[in-house]
Order: C-alpha cells, then structure tokens, then sequence
C-alpha cells in the first residue's frame, strides 16, 4: 500500500523538528557555573579584603601581608634539606637539655615507670612522698617565686586537706549522689557573682581553671552568634597582651582572632582599633582586668559602651584580678570600672584558685544572664547509655576540690581577703616606687603603665633586660620573662609579701652588676 504524500512531508517536518543534542549546551552550562562560581569567589574575598582594609587600614594590612610572607618564607627554609638536618638536630640538643633540666636525675632519685608487683606499706608510700616533696627546687615558701602558688597559709591547707579528705570520691556530675558538693558549688558561684556586683539574673558555672573558664566564655559567644545571627565564620577582638587561653580558643572552635595593639606608655588596648575591627562575623570583645604580661586593666568602661552600641558580647578576664580586684576600692586603692555595674560586660572570668586562695583546679565563669550560660551546655539525648549532659568540657569532675574551694572561702572571709588585698597590693606598690625611685634601679629599669594591681611590669633602657632575669634566677628568684616587647614581672603573692626587701635588694644588686659588665 502506498504512502501518502502529505503524511510522507508531515512525518519528514517532525523528524526534522527535533531538537538533536550536541556538546554546545553541556559547554554554555559548564561555562556558566564557572562564571558564577568565580563571582562569589570574588565577592567572598572581595569582602574580606575590604574588611582588612577597613580594620587594620591600609599599612596595617601591608605589615600583615609581610609578616605572612615572611613566616612562609623561613618556614620553607627551615624544611630545606640543608638547614632542616641542622635544626632537627638543635632541637634534640634543646629538648635533651630541658629534660635534664625539668625531669629530676641523680643520686637517690628513683624512677617508677611499671607498677610495682606487690603494693607499697603506708610508711613506704609516706617516705617516698617525702622525698619528693624535699626535692631541691626554686623556695616558694620564701617568696622566691613571682605567681604561680597562691599560698593563703598553713591554717588554711589544714581546713583545705580536711575538705579534700571529706569529699574524696565525690563527682557533682551525680548531684543526687552528692548534694553537699552540688550545693557548695552554687554557693561558690553565687559568693563570686556577689563579689563581681552581678544583677539578680546573672549565673555562672565553676570551672577546672582559668584556661577553662575562657574557652567557655569564647563557646558560649560563638554558639550565640551561629543561632542568632547565623555567623558562621566566627571573629572576636583580643588585645595583644590578652591570655593565650583566647588563642587556644580560636585554634579549638576555630575562631579568627584579631589582636590588638596596647601601645606604650599605657600597654592598654586602643579602643579604637578595636571599634575599627568590628563587623558582621564579630563573636566577642574581650578587655583585662588585668592583664598577665604588664598588669594593667584595659579600659573596661569603654569597651563596655563599644559593646552596648554594636550589640556584642564583652567578656572581662579577671582571671588574675581574682579576689584582688572586687576589693580596691574597699582598700583604699585607686581602680577602675571593671564589673557588672558596667552595662556592655556580659560576662567574667575569675580564678578562686589565686588570691581566693582556693586549691589549683577552681575557677569560675560568670554570665550576666542565665541564657547566656545555656550556649555552653552540651546535651546529647540519644545515646545508648542514656541521656548525657554536662555544663562544659567535663564530665566527671573531682567534688573535692570544689568542696576545698568552698572551704577557703568561708574560712577567708570579706576581712581576709581585704587584708590580703591590702598586703599584696601594697607589697605591688612598694615594689613600683623602688623601681622608680630606688638611686641603683631607676635609671636603669623602667616601669611598664601604671599597674593597679599585683603585677609590677618593667624593662631597661639601657641593660638587656634578659641578662638581669637571668642573673636573678642564679640569685635564686623564679621570676617571668616577657616578650614583644622585651621585659620582666613580678606577680607579687603573699609568700612575696615577706621576702620583697630581700628582692629590691638583690635586683638593685644585679643591675649594679649589669652596668659593671658593660663599662
């Protein structure tokens, strides 16, 4: 049967109508995603590099770059085949060296790297904690050492040790276990925030030191911002001389940090700079009160009212301030704003295990609200064991140290610590005014700001200051050396108060020594 001629053309029109695919289309799209990958590419950086710009200014982002390259570059040349054998090796010597130095050796010394086959007696147990306890090390107990144990004397390590014993196994992660070690550390809490001036829904948590109570301080700010703003490239805005905590910090949540200069003569942070930096992935401000290098509060007031006008978080590390701080102005002493009474402050860091004299493992974290808090909660309610929680990094934690910390607090009271204050304090002072005015010391050494504090900061302008921490440690001082800019402290304790004419008197001595060296 023949074909039609018109359903013959029809059929042919259709065929021809489809459309045949070629790789032209697949290329336009191909093309096209490039192009729009490329434009949020540029406008990502586009934005970032308009946000450097606008923060750290136009020098200031030069000096970035250089320092960047500069690191790069010595990075690959110290992993250059020549070099990267003779710094391996430097390394080893170094290491060998502090191990000899930090891992006791010797004569009478006995290492235990198994455990013993039969279990120790008591006496054995007792004699070897002796032993270790006698080993030869920088005297603390007389004065010889700037921070580091924050001695409130032997009455209290008796009321310490008694505590301790009293609550040995306790975990407050079982509150229902152990409800004197649930409600000694809501008193802790409670007694702090008093101290701090905080309003009536303010909360807190105690915490296993300072480093620990920044990072929560840090988590809380970021988890804020990702839930209320969305933000997720987290910054905050620390001064230079901040703690090293907030690094810590930014390395673990993986926060930008942007440091700040504290320019001389003051060493506090330039409010400006701060304001400069500010933008729309910004976590958290963060001011000293004081700082550890140098001593000195940063402008907490300012920073406050910085805070309130771009709605932002301010944490104030009181860390070293601790119990000192809160009693200043009680004392008699010139202060500063630092507290809650300044609107913008959200949260504060102080450690009770300072100049409250607590044990070493207590801190605590305060937040001006009881939300704020909630941010650091970590809760998983699916696990096969059960539903987990915990109010930070902790599970477990030990109650006895809470119950100690308790325990020095009560036993301290408002009178001890505003005489404590008035002996560290005024220790600090005396310190100062020999270093300005001491006829041995005050040409030579120079004092960094105007410390407030317990920390007395200073430098030379005419001796490396290095030579004269060393030879004050050969003198037998454990005192800290700083850097960028070169210089030393003195975190004056109460082993401090006693022993600081001894002090004066042996870096008048050493800076004699010094000058005698390089005439």
């Amino acid at each position: 049967m023949s074909s039609s001629p018109i359903a013959v053309k029809l059929r042919s029109g259709i065929t021809n109508s489809r459309p045949i695919p070629t790789s032209n289309s697949l290329i336009t799209a191909s093309n096209l995603l490039r192009n729009i990958l490329f434009l949020l590419f540029l406008v990502r950086w586009t934005r970032k590099a308009a946000l450097q710009l606008r923060g750290r200014g136009l020098f200031g982002t030069f000096f970035d770059a250089y320092k960047f390259l500069r690191r790069s570059a010595y990075s690959i040349f110290l992993r250059s085949p020549g070099v990267r054998s003779r710094v391996a090796s430097q390394v080893s010597e170094a290491v060998a060296k502090l191990q000899l130095k930090l891992v006791p050796q010797g004569p009478g010394v006995s290492r235990y790297l198994t455990l013993p086959k039969e279990g120790w007696t008591e006496e054995q147990v007792r004699a070897e904690l002796g032993r270790l306890g006698e080993m030869e090390h920088t005297r603390w107990e007389d004065g010889r050492v700037s921070g580091a144990v924050y001695h409130g004397g032997n009455e209290l390590v008796k009321v310490q040790s008694e505590a301790f014993e009293r609550f040995m196994v306790a975990n407050p992660i079982h509150p229902d276990v152990f409800p004197g070690v649930r409600k000694m550390e809501a008193e802790i809490v409670a007694m702090v925030l008093a101290l701090f001036n905080a309003p009536p829904e303010a909360a807190g948590v105690a915490t296993s030191g300072g480093t620990e109570s920044i990072l929560m301080a840090c988590l809380s700010a970021r988890q804020k911002a990702y839930t209320e703003r969305g933000v997720t490239e987290p910054e905050m805005i620390i001064p230079e001389t901040a703690h090293a905590a907030f690094h810590k910090a930014g390395a673990y949540f993986k926060i930008k940090v942007h440091l700040v200069s504290c320019p001389p003569p003051a060493h506090a942070v330039s409010i400006k700079a701060v304001s400069r930096l500010i933008n729309s992935n910004t976590i958290l401000l963060v001011g000293s009160a004081p700082n550890f290098p140098h001593g000195i509060i940063d402008d907490i007031a300012a920073l406050s009212r910085l805070a309130l006008r771009r709605r932002l978080p301010l944490h104030v590390d009181c860390c070293l301030g601790s119990f000192l701080m809160p009693f200043l102005s009680r004392a008699g002493f010139p202060t500063q704003p630092f507290d809650f009474t300044l609107k913008g402050v959200t949260s504060i860091s102080c450690d009770t295990h300072k100049y409250g004299f607590a044990p070493k493992g207590n801190s605590t974290l305060l937040y001006r609200t009881a939300a704020l808090r909630t941010y650091q909660y970590f809760v998983s309610p699916d696990w096969s064991g059960g539903v987990y929680g915990s109010i930070g990094i902790a599970g477990s934690r030990p109650g006895a140290l809470i119950a100690s910390c308790w325990a020095s607090m009560m036993s301290v009271g408002e009178k001890g610590y505003m005489d404590a204050c008035h002996s560290i304090v005024g220790t600090a002072k005396k310190l100062e005014a020999a270093i300005r005015e001491h006829p041995a010391l005050k040409d030579d050494l120079r004092v960094m700001g105007k410390p407030l504090v317990s920390v007395v900061a200073f430098d030379s302008p005419t001796l490396n200051i290095y030579d004269v921490a060393d030879s004050m440690s050969e003198k037998g001082w454990h005192l800290n050396a700083l850097q960028n800019p070169p210089g030393m402290h003195v975190a004056v304790t109460m082993p401090i108060v006693k022993a600081v004419n001894q002090l004066i008197e042996d870096l008048a001595a050493v800076v004699e020594d010094e000058k005698e060296k390089e005439r």
